[in-house]
């Protein structure tokens, strides 16, 4: 064998034995260090497990989100669809319970009933004017049919009619229907109409004019208002036949005081002249006695005459009168007075009329000032206290939400001496309230009763057991 080959076995036998000892090797790490190299190999599968779980995560949390906004543009657009359905229905439906009161601002100052009504008539001729000489619907086109312009103009004049016909069937209803609640949702209906009408006219080159819509407008308002006027004349005549009546009846019990005085006083003086005629006859101590009875009918006659000089005069003075302040706790509340006037002789039967049984509690009275100027002075009350009036549309209800101390300032500026109740009595309200507390307390049950409890229930029937029936 030859060196080279020697050589060559040589070096297989040191790879071999190398290869060996590095599997020798490899198995005695294994063994030693295995279950560390698995905790790695755990812990990166792990964290990569992590992060594909946190990745996947996010995706979902990322559509959930994007799921969410949709839903929520989805919510508001149907929201927003919703309530301009709910307000359009509002103004075809008249339900006081869903009415929004808006405040109507008139248009128009015409004095009288007479001038809203020539103003409506007024107001209906334009309108008719405007489509006779067709300017009350306008089309951006010319149109042809069949290659005829007649043909075309002639589809257009109809087209027209049918839009107009529809908004003056709307106009005409909202006008029908308006009232004192509804006046700018009526003004609004018309507005949605001529919108809605001329959108259906789009398609055509059609629309009605903002000049006829106008017009209707103006009808609406107008309608309104002569309404109003109406019904604000109404009751300024029944506020002058209630004022008619007041006065007659105040007038009446003037004339009465006066009789009953001149029949007072004509009685006062035959008794004595027949008293002056028997002192004459009279002896001794009938004289005397007869003296002081002359004294006591010159007074009761002096007293006649001056009642019915007062009865004469009141009658003449017909701005004379009283100013009442009183108030109704129970009704209204404590800090509500009612400032009112009568010309009756005898003020506190106005009062007793108004708690009547219109109110559940009567009024009870503050102050009562006599005047010979009383319309004013009540007059001057409603002034000073005119930003605190309860019923801003109806001035002749005569409440205010003041305190008694500031009518006793008001009283002390103008220098009325005038005895003011500064509490209200409200006899039949605080008992009401003292029944009504009654009623709600707990019944308890005292320790004598207690005691006296029959042993044999007591240990038949503990708490909350039901009781034994009754044979």
């Amino acid at each position: 064998m030859d060196l080279p080959a020697i050589t060559c076995v040589i070096l297989v036998i040191l790879t071999f034995t190398g290869l060996v000892f590095l599997l020798v090797r490899q198995r005695d790490l294994r063994r030693r260090y295995g279950a560390v190299i698995d905790i790695d190999e755990a812990v990166a599968k792990a964290r990569s497990d992590l992060e594909q779980l946190t990745a996947e995560r996010e995706r979902v949390a990322e559509a959930h989100t994007k799921d969410v906004d949709a839903l929520d543009a989805e919510y508001r657009k149907a929201k927003t669809t919703y309530d301009n359905l709910k307000h359009e229905i509002g103004l075809l439906e008249e339900n006081l319970e869903d009415i929004s009161f808006g405040v109507y601002k008139p248009h128009f100052d015409y004095q009288t009933p007479d001038a809203y009504k020539a103003a409506l008539t007024d107001i209906r001729e334009q309108q008719k004017s405007m489509i006779r000489a067709d300017r009350a619907a306008h089309c951006d086109v010319q149109w042809t049919v069949g290659g005829s312009r007649s043909e075309g103009a002639r589809m257009q004049k109809q087209y027209s009619k049918l839009l107009l016909r529809a908004f003056n069937g709307e106009c005409e209803a909202a006008v029908a229907n308006v009232a004192w609640n509804n006046a700018v949702r009526m003004e609004e209906r018309i507005a949605k109409s001529f919108d809605a009408i001329n959108k259906l006219g789009g398609v055509m080159k059609i629309s009605i004019t903002a000049e006829f819509r106008d017009l209707k407008l103006a009808e609406l308002r107008l309608k309104h208002e002569y309404e109003e006027k109406l019904h604000a004349e109404k009751e300024e005549q029944r506020h002058i036949r209630e004022q008619m009546r007041e006065d007659e009846r105040a007038q009446r019990e003037l004339e009465r005081a006066r009789e009953d005085a001149e029949e007072e006083a004509t009685r006062s003086e035959q008794a004595l002249a027949k008293a002056r005629a028997e002192v004459t006859l009279a002896r001794g101590a009938e004289v005397d006695k007869l003296n002081d009875r002359i004294k006591i009918l010159e007074e009761r006659l002096r007293l006649a005459q001056e009642q019915k000089e007062r009865a004469i005069s009141r009658a003449q003075l017909t701005r004379s009168g009283h100013v009442y302040i009183i108030s109704n706790m129970g009704s209204f509340g404590e800090r509500v007075m009612k400032i009112g006037l009568t010309r009756r002789l005898e003020p506190l039967e106005r009062i007793r009329e108004l708690s009547d049984a219109s109110v559940p509690f009567g009024f009870d009275v503050h102050a009562i000032l006599y005047s010979e100027d009383a319309p004013s002075l009540e007059a001057a009350f409603h002034q000073a206290f005119e930003e605190k009036r309860i019923n801003l549309v109806n001035a002749r209800k005569e409440f205010f939400s003041v305190t008694v101390e500031e009518i006793e300032e008001f009283m002390r500026a103008r220098g009325l001496n005038v005895v003011l109740t500064k509490l209200a009595e409200a006899r039949d309200y605080r008992q009401t309230l003292a029944l009504r507390n009654k009623k709600v307390e707990p019944v308890t049950c005292s320790p004598a009763t207690a005691e006296a409890f029959p042993d044999s229930l007591r240990a038949g029937a503990g708490v909350g057991s039901t009781p034994p029936a009754s044979s």
